[in-house]
């Protein structure tokens, strides 16, 4: 049975990651690392609490019309194939934990020192770059358990892709549609009643969290200073999963 502990846990990384607009995937898979929880069982995990958390966001933003599903389309044609295919993979845990660490020091990285470029007209997206972007997150997705959309936002802000409403949704309906892929390919491998039946507190610590971390972020904190927050901590625990 999972510890109180452990649920709290889930539950403040749902907040703060969702009050940025992410799931929080590569912070639920360190923490079950350092917990020693059984490694075959992490992507999945991690991939199902992930979805829970962006689902809603999601949905508001569909609903209130911020999706760009031409922007959208060139990256999860690829990535979705990409993840399910990675989500079949069977990888050494010694390899998984380098990938998982590398992936999260170049997060925090970018959540303490990337700025928002501000400008007025988007640029033409291209096509080929969107598919070879799309395809290697939606791999590394797929293998380790994340949603990729912390890795996708800089890039589309960098290169200028969208206004800031329209980045947000992209991301959170690419995690979506990547999570959904690499718990599929992970179903290739194992089952989903395991996690639904034993481990069904961490799914309900998730969504609670998720709607706490979406009011937050609307009105009550400032989106830098939880992503600042949430940089130095993931910032240490990549470290931490180094030494383990």
């Amino acid at each position: 049975m999972i510890s109180f502990y452990i649920v709290f846990l889930f539950f403040i990384i749902a907040t703060l990651y969702s009050s940025i607009g992410f799931g929080g995937g590569s912070s639920y898979i360190a923490l079950l690392l350092v917990i020693q929880f059984p490694f075959e069982h992490i992507p999945m995990l991690a991939l199902i609490c992930n979805l829970i958390v962006v689902s809603s966001g999601a949905y508001y933003y569909i609903r209130n019309k911020h999706a760009q599903w031409k922007l959208l389309l060139p990256f999860i044609i690829t990535s979705i194939p990409c993840a399910f295919i990675g989500g079949t993979l069977i990888i050494e845990k010694h390899n998984f934990k380098m990938i998982l660490a590398t992936c999260l020091l170049l997060a925090s990285l970018r959540m303490l020192f990337s700025k928002k470029l501000a400008f007025s007209k988007p640029t033409i997206p291209n096509l080929w770059i969107s598919c070879s972007i799309g395809a290697l997150l939606g791999l590394i997705s797929g293998i380790v358990g994340i949603g990729g959309g912390i890795f996708l936002s800089p890039i589309l802000y960098n290169l200028k892709w969208g206004k800031p409403k329209q980045i947000s949704t992209v991301c959170c309906l690419f995690i979506s549609f990547n999570s959904i892929a690499g718990i599929f390919g992970q179903l290739q491998k194992q089952t989903a009643e395991y996690f639904l039946l034993e481990y069904w507190p961490l799914a309900f610590a998730v969504f609670v969290g998720a709607q706490l971390g979406s009011y937050l972020g609307a009105v009550k904190l400032r989106p830098r200073t939880v992503e600042l927050t949430t940089g130095i901590l993931i910032f240490f625990v990549s470290l931490r999963i180094l030494w383990i």
